[in-house]
């Protein structure tokens, strides 16, 4: 393409090209077979392959310990808000699980985890309307509970764990959606890490669980067999016709991720691209970052401007340049920058020439 539009959505967000290109020649004749990608059987050899290749990439680019399971599960990643509690919950007699609110999608979390028990709110950051992550320590968590939790990633107030809180024995269960694999992340001192699809993996839809081994075979008795962890890890994920297709296009993305140096390339790459927009962000008071500078995100930036009327010139301006899908969420306005895995450098370096020339001009 002489001319790029580079899509900032924050989900379903782009995918690389290289992967879109792949799709591209694979849609219509997968593998010389003569068939779509998207016809083949579940029950395929062919679809098997690539199950297990992507089984293979996860553990590779994750590095992921052995004793870790890997599930391709149906819903995305909100399906999981009724999952974790189903599966975990009954571990412990109390029922009991502690949950840290920082954002939108936290509070759906705990809010959908009370319909199955005890849930206490170790911290929330809704006084200072989500720009920042509290602490949040083993001594906040009672023993009793069967599981603490945590959504990385922000996407709404762009703000982010720099550091992931280490429960020691208290099994964490982190939502990372919208960071999976941006970064390094140990395995080893974590219970459960899911992730929808649509932001750094592929297409919207399923979710991919990854879940140490003891933390299977807890669910409570009335949980669906489709939201049953043990259900999938005893049929592969293939207990029903899963999304072959999503998972097919989560395999060439691995593989593109393992191009790129892995999670410790793109949390290079991340930081760069990051820290090319938050310069802006820093050198003027035209725009105003929405994230305390201390929790900012490295895949949602998000900021506002002097007033309404200025917001709709900046998004209009910017999608004529082939900056497409700018718009803040309407819980916090202004303007978001997904820029997640596939986002190039060359996508924020664009956006950030026309934050300046806009501010030149308007402010």
């Amino acid at each position: 393409m002489n001319d790029p539009v580079y899509n900032f959505g924050a989900g379903p967000a782009m995918l690389p090209v290289p992967v879109m290109q792949q799709i591209q020649r694979d849609f219509l004749n997968f593998n010389n077979m003569g068939v779509s990608v998207i016809e083949i059987s579940h029950r395929s050899k062919e679809f098997e392959a690539v199950l297990a290749r992507c089984d293979e990439l996860v553990r590779e680019v994750g590095n992921l310990p052995s004793n870790y399971q890997i599930l391709y599960t149906h819903g995305g990643a909100q399906m999981q808000f009724a999952g974790v509690p189903m599966n975990l919950l009954a571990r412990k007699p109390a029922r009991k699980a502690v949950y840290a609110e920082t954002g939108h999608f936290s509070r759906l979390a705990n809010t959908e985890a009370k319909r199955f028990g005890n849930i206490v709110i170790a911290h929330s950051s809704s006084e200072t309307k989500f720009d920042r992550i509290p602490e949040l320590t083993r001594a906040m968590v009672d023993d009793d509970a069967s599981y603490a939790f945590i959504t990385s990633n922000n996407t709404i107030f762009g703000t982010q764990y720099r550091e992931i809180p280490d429960l020691g024995d208290m099994p964490l269960v982190v939502d990372a959606t919208s960071d999976i694999f941006s970064r390094p992340l140990d395995f080893s001192k974590l219970g459960v890490v899911f992730a929808g699809m649509q932001k750094n993996l592929g297409p919207a839809g399923t979710a991919l669980v990854i879940v140490r081994e003891d933390l299977v075979g807890h669910a409570m008795e009335r949980t669906p067999s489709l939201l049953d962890w043990q259900v999938y890890v005893k049929n592969h994920s293939l207990a029903n016709t899963n999304s072959t297709f999503n998972i097919y296009v989560m395999s060439l993305v691995m593989q593109w991720l393992k191009d790129q140096g892995g999670t410790t390339g793109m949390a290079r790459i991340n930081e760069e691209k990051a820290q090319t927009l938050y310069r802006v962000l820093d050198s003027t008071s035209f725009y105003r970052g929405t994230a305390h500078p201390d929790h900012r995100s490295r895949m949602n930036v998000t900021w506002v401007l002097p007033n309404e009327e200025l917001t709709a010139t900046f998004l209009k301006e910017a999608a004529a340049n082939g900056l497409y899908a700018l718009k803040g969420h309407k819980v916090v306005g202004g303007v978001r920058a997904s820029i997640y895995n596939a986002m190039p450098l060359q996508g924020c370096q664009k956006l950030a020439e026309f934050m300046r020339e806009f501010e030149r001009t308007r402010g």
